[in-house]
């Protein structure tokens, strides 16, 4: 027998097969302990720690099929093996049915029995293996998914556990970007409801009759297009939890329904007059200050109180400049993974750059600049050439306006200079041949043992990328304006790598 040693209850009534089976299998390693009915087999299993059971399913006045439901709910890792003299096919479905791993027929042959233990075995390990992947699944979804050494991030760690298995209400609040989702589904992971279902809504997303809809559900008929009764998301949730991003957007008449639920656990679907409760743990989020929404009378008060039980406040990225090389080296490797490209990290003086940079968008902007690094990168190693010109300092960075006052909007690390842009013949390309005046400085050094192309492909692909997207990725349009034919447009755009389609979708979730 090739399987490996493992602790084996064999319940049966019949004394001397019972005798001949368990020394045939402590031949084989196995540990074995034998019952005559029901009631010693529920002794051995309260006892102690089963791999298998081997049963028959006729003991005396007891029916083994029992023991098979039993076994099922309380000791789930237990494999069962059915033995019986008096099989049919139905017996057979039944047994599987009621939890059993298979049925042997009596008498049982030694090959068909060893193989039988061999796969049961087996088939148990896969199991636990399977369990031990979905454990360690959700352990990726909690907080061991949120990467940081910042003591802030710490402390919240330290509010998420404490108020996991909470049923009050959670409210998030940040900056866009800076992983709200992210720390809903780590409360959920962490609370007792993380086999049930979390459920996302972004309320920014739906006008309020069809948030109301999405929330509470309706029935058949209750507006046009109502063809058939829709779930809603307080129901699909019940036993779990519900996540609302965007909540400061809601409208006045939706936060006097959402105050209600919250109160109360109750509701009606849109058009409908029966009444439903849930047991639903409600997690909220906004990157509005909802204490200056009330006082404008933007935002009910009551609900407020009600929703700000408990209030999480994410730092921006800008405040925990220590975690941008962590964060970096995480997202370079899952983007150099995706897209198949080999490439180490950003040297020194691109992460002063990365580090400088106030990152209005946060931890998201972070990723897809990171990602577009990756895509543009011809090296190993990225540098200041591979980073796009918001985060360098050679343009106005379009996020800017979202950034508190007193924030710069371009920061170069000392050392490395800016580049100044100003608006040329060309329709807004840089203009490049600007005097000392208009505050234009290059680095000589950064242009140190390269070739005059080498040095020229930075400034060329930056100008060609700017135009791209000027234009929308029209091609056509970017080599008029360029006054360049398209044949080497296409030429360029492959020597410097802004062919890759999927860098355009990297760009545009950048901006």
């Amino acid at each position: 027998m090739n399987a490996k040693p493992a602790s084996i209850l064999l319940v049966d009534d019949d004394l001397q097969l019972v005798q001949s089976m368990s020394h045939w299998l402590r031949d084989f390693g196995h540990q074995v302990q034998t019952a005559g009915n029901l009631e010693e087999a529920r002794t051995e299993l309260a006892a102690r720690h089963f791999d298998l059971l081997l049963l028959d399913l006729r003991l005396g006045s007891d029916d083994g099929f029992h023991l098979i439901s039993e076994v099922r709910k309380a000791y789930p890792d237990v494999c069962v093996l059915v033995l019986t003299g008096y099989a049919t096919p139905q017996t057979a479905v039944e047994a599987i049915e009621a939890g059993a791993f298979d049925l042997l027929t009596k008498p049982v042959l030694d090959a068909e029995l060893q193989l039988a233990i061999e796969r049961g075995l087996s088939q148990r390990q896969i199991a636990q293996e399977n369990q031990r992947l979905r454990q360690s699944l959700d352990v990726r979804s909690g907080l061991e998914n949120v990467l940081t050494h910042d003591y802030r991030m710490l402390k919240i760690f330290d509010v998420i556990d404490s108020v996991a298995d909470a049923r009050a209400s959670v409210l998030i609040t940040g900056e866009n970007g800076t992983g709200k989702s992210m720390i809903a589904r780590a409360i959920h992971q962490r609370s007792s409801r993380r086999q049930k279902p979390f459920v996302e809504v972004a309320c920014g997303a739906l006008p309020d009759n069809l948030l109301e809809s999405e929330l509470f559900g309706h029935v058949k008929g209750a507006f046009t297009g109502a063809a058939t009764d829709k779930v809603g998301k307080f129901h699909l949730a019940d036993r779990g939890t519900l996540f609302l991003d965007e909540i400061g957007t809601a409208s006045p008449a939706m936060q006097v329904k959402l105050l209600r639920v919250l109160q109360e656990f109750e509701f009606e679907q849109v058009g409908g007059t029966k009444t439903q409760s849930v047991d639903t743990r409600v997690i909220l989020a906004t990157n509005e200050d909802l204490s200056a929404a009330v006082n404008d009378g933007r935002f009910r008060q009551d609900l407020y109180y009600r929703i700000n039980v408990v209030n999480i406040v994410l730092p921006a990225l800008r405040e925990r400049v220590g975690d941008i090389p962590l964060l970096c080296d995480s997202f370079l490797h899952a983007a150099a993974e995706t897209s198949g490209r080999d490439v180490d990290g950003f040297d020194h003086e691109a992460m002063q750059l990365l580090q400088a940079y106030p990152w209005p968008g946060n931890v998201r902007q972070l990723q897809n600049v990171v990602e577009r690094a990756v895509l543009l990168s011809r090296d190993k190693v990225l540098t200041v050439q591979d980073l796009p010109p918001e985060v360098v300092g050679t343009v106005a960075d379009p996020l800017s306006a979202a950034l508190p006052q007193g924030i710069p909007s371009s920061i170069a690390s000392p050392g490395t200079g800016s580049i100044s842009q100003t608006q040329g013949a060309t329709g807004g390309l840089p203009n490049q041949a600007a005097g000392p005046e208009s505050g234009n400085r290059l680095n000589p050094s950064s242009f140190a043992n390269k070739t005059l192309r080498e040095a020229l492909e930075g400034p060329e692909r930056e100008i060609i990328l700017h135009t791209l997207r000027r234009f929308k990725w029209n091609r056509a349009a970017t080599a008029d304006a360029l006054d360049i034919n398209r044949t080497t447009l296409y030429k360029k755009m492959k020597r410097l790598g802004l062919d890759d389609p999927r860098l355009q979708f990297a760009l545009d979730e950048a901006h």
